[in-house]
């Protein structure tokens, strides 16, 4: 399974939108190997560094024109077109479709779903394995707009805060799970 492969099935053209998806998605990939190197789980290294590069691959299928997805779709959806998108492609891509429905935010409950009136089918979007939850941490830490720059957990905690406190509760288990500190 070659990840960059399949981000060029999808997209094939080397423009500006698909410089910023693996820009994005290798960030992610480093910091979710970085996580790993500091801490004493073992996981999958090969589902960690591919779920990571394939987390966002329905992005493109969205209305977001500020980070150059020009599709259709909700934001929100992305993690849900893009699990659609890898079981079309290819069932055996399981593993990284899971990663993608569940890496947005700290996951997301039916109750979040049915109670914000989310545009997205009612069911649990939580990271369930340590490699979804790894991807789902390491995500946090980078946006695909504005400086691009790592955030600090401060940031990404006072970010999140405004989804409430079972959010904030999510993002201190995966920390905990990692051994990731605060070191700012």
């Amino acid at each position: 399974m070659d990840a960059l492969s399949i981000i060029k099935h999808f997209y094939p053209e080397d423009d500006d939108f698909r410089k910023l998806l693996l820009l994005h998605s290798n960030q992610v990939k480093d910091k979710a190997l970085q996580i790993l190197s500091n801490c004493k789980m073992q996981l999958d290294r090969t589902i960690v560094e591919n779920g990571a590069l394939l987390h966002d691959i329905g992005i493109g299928r969205c209305h977001a024109p500020s980070i150059l997805c020009n599709g259709t779709e909700p934001y929100l959806a992305h993690g849900i077109i893009g699990a659609a998108m890898l079981r079309e492609l290819d069932p055996s891509l399981e593993p990284y479709a899971r990663i993608c429905e569940r890496h947005t935010g700290t996951g997301i409950t039916a109750a979040e779903v049915a109670a914000q009136k989310l545009p997205i089918p009612i069911k649990d979007y939580l990271p369930e394995t340590p490699e979804e939850k790894l991807i789902c941490l390491a995500d946090k830490f980078f946006s695909k707009s504005g400086d691009l720059r790592e955030k600090s957990l401060s940031d990404i905690r006072r970010s999140l805060s405004r989804f409430g406190s079972d959010t904030l509760a999510r993002l201190d288990e995966m920390c905990e799970l990692f051994s990731l500190v605060a070191s700012d």
